[in-house]
């Protein structure tokens, strides 16, 4: 009896050092992804900082300044792919966020049945796996000549605000925020979603206990509980918009001259490096890795803005 006891505490004992072993190798496993992506991401920064450096020796902060862009005179400036840069992603978040605000509750509230839900699910899920030179092809084509119209009629009524006062061509800032928000819809609706998902139900029974109607409940209680989850999605895709690059660059219209009309053809930071980097020189290269420099920092910017504000929110 005594031997069959002490047998089992000695399984129970190389267990449980088995266990141990696992779990701190895991430990150890993580910890070494972890400084591996952070190394690549270091990496990444030292490559392009270094092949920038003729570029930001010649040209300094005036490089971000300066709108010339200039390949003959090797004079390069990267003020209106800047422009083109933020304002097509904000745009492109303010049609985004309403609709994939809206989508989320949809498809976490059971307005439909799960079979119509599913449906709905995969849909959103499918706009995310398309590929981004078809979004490019369906731009040209399809959406450039169908906003030309809707531009058109703005210009017409509204063309004395700056933002719309050149009349639409073709491509340009307009149909490049379009194609942009229907590229993060799947983003913010899928973790916005995922936010409302995760809540307890006790927040909804407590709603309803207190007499509030199921509209109340959403706007009230809800998506103000799920308000940091909603931000880092909305964040997220504003990362995405802001490095998006074939997409945009077959509908953006490449024009490196500053317009503030978002009717007129414009370029991001991204779109010029994939039209320009094949044929560039020595110092034009270094401009355009000055330029990625630049989009770089403003992505890291984004994502510890929004890891920010997700924490501000978490407090309260």
């Amino acid at each position: 009896m005594e031997s069959s006891n002490s047998n089992a505490q000695y399984e129970s004992q190389d267990r449980s050092d088995f266990e141990f072993a696992l779990d701190n190798g895991f430990l150890w496993l993580t910890r070494i992804v972890g400084f591996g992506v952070a190394a690549i991401l270091i990496w990444i920064i030292i490559q392009i900082t270094l092949q920038a450096v003729p570029a930001i020796q010649q040209f300094g902060a005036r490089f971000i300044t300066q709108s010339a862009w200039n390949p003959i005179d090797q004079t390069y400036g990267v003020l209106p792919m800047v422009y083109g840069t933020i304002v097509s992603s904000i745009f492109a978040l303010l049609l985004a966020v309403p609709i994939a605000i809206g989508c989320a509750i949809i498809l976490s509230e059971n307005f439909f049945p799960r079979s119509v839900q599913r449906v709905f699910v995969f849909a959103i899920e499918l706009l995310a796996a398309i590929p981004s030179v078809v979004y490019g092809l369906w731009g040209i084509y399809i959406l450039i000549p169908f906003l030309r119209g809707i531009g058109s009629w703005i210009h017409n009524y509204f063309g004395w605000i700056p933002l719309f006062s050149t009349q639409p061509i073709g491509p340009g800032m307009f149909p490049a925020g379009v194609i942009l928000s229907i590229m993060i819809l799947p983003i913010i609706t899928a973790i916005s979603r995922d936010s409302l998902v995760s809540l307890p139900p006790e927040l909804r029974g407590a709603s309803y206990a207190v007499g509030s109607t199921r509209w109340q409940t959403i706007f009230s209680v809800l998506i103000p509980a799920a308000f940091s989850g909603i931000i880092g999605g909305v964040m997220l895709g504003l990362g995405r918009a802001l490095g998006e690059t074939m997409a945009v660059t077959m509908v953006i219209g490449n024009s490196n001259n500053l317009n503030i009309s978002i009717f007129a053809p414009g370029n991001t930071i991204a779109s010029l490096i994939a039209s320009q980097f094949p044929e560039a020189d020595d110092l034009q290269r270094s401009a355009l890795m000055y330029a990625a420099l630049i989009l770089f920092a403003t992505t890291l910017i984004v994502n510890v803005l929004a890891e920010w504000i997700v924490n501000r929110v978490k407090k309260y």
